[in-house]
């Protein structure tokens, strides 16, 4: 996957919230409630400019004792929900995979000494298909979607981020897929605060900070304020770490921003690299 750089810039990388299960199909059920979510998932393709020739997905919803990259040419659907509609479990989302993107992928992990290896059979999680439903919904750019790994120390997917770098001249766009703020068990009006409290330390870091201030920041993002109201468990956050790390010294920019999301939440996205 090699691109003539004097005609393509670098693309930028993302970290979006993705939003709940398979909500793209359910509008029905939703009303409203998403409305804006995809209105800023659908406008990432005018901001690039341009179709990217991959999407390297990094979701929440997989982790692996290593590094592990999606190898299947035609990945199948993984309802990884519950208490879902009955039609909810038979969405499809048919982007092809792209083994070729794998082995890069996974050679540029291997070359910065992390672990990494390639997932002949997995399919896509509703991290990927829920957002890639908004932003490319006639499903026509291959995606292919890399774990996150055991124990999400930020360090070794903010280094992850830094090995996957070069893909952004290669025109991969890089997506960091979770939520800014996710706790299930608290959620609702009377999460405003908390989630407020994190999104402001979170807009300060992505935004406001120093390339080299946000890294500390990201390393050391427990100590925030509400960090574990916010995020009970990290893997939500994590891949912040991974978009960051692939354009580690330059600027970020808010994409996404409900102050009210589910009736109360402090919702973001956010985009880093010039577009």
């Amino acid at each position: 996957m090699t691109h003539d750089n004097t005609t393509l810039s670098r693309l930028p990388t993302y970290f979006i919230s993705h939003g709940g299960g398979p909500w793209p199909w359910m509008k029905k059920e939703m009303g409203a409630t998403y409305d804006q979510l995809a209105a800023s998932l659908a406008d990432m393709p005018r901001q690039i400019g341009r179709t990217p020739s991959a999407i390297l997905m990094v979701s929440a919803h997989w982790e692996s004792p290593v590094f592990t990259v999606q190898g299947n040419p035609r990945p199948p659907m993984i309802y990884d929900y519950g208490g879902f509609p009955a039609h909810t479990y038979e969405v499809r989302y048919a982007s092809p995979g792209s083994p070729e993107l794998a082995q890069r992928v996974q050679s540029l992990i291997a070359a910065a000494g992390l672990p990494a290896q390639i997932d002949p059979e997995r399919g896509y999680d509703h991290g990927m298909f829920s957002p890639m439903a908004a932003m490319y919904p006639n499903a026509d750019v291959p995606v292919v979607q890399l774990s996150l790994r055991r124990g999400l120390d930020p360090a070794e997917h903010l280094a992850l981020g830094r090995a996957i770098a070069p893909l952004r001249d290669e025109n991969v766009l890089i997506v960091g897929s979770g939520l800014s703020y996710h706790n299930l068990r608290n959620f609702g009006p009377q999460a405003h605060g908390v989630s407020k409290a994190f999104g402001d330390w979170l807009d300060q870091t992505s935004v406001n900070a120093t390339p080299q201030e946000r890294v500390q920041r990201l390393q050391d993002w427990a100590s925030a304020p509400s960090a574990r109201v916010a995020h009970p468990r990290e893997e939500h956050l994590i891949p912040l770490m991974v978009a960051v790390g692939a354009a580690e010294g330059e600027a970020g920019e808010r994409v996404y921003h409900e102050d009210a999301f589910m009736g109360g939440l402090v919702v973001s996205s956010y985009r880093f690299g010039a577009v």
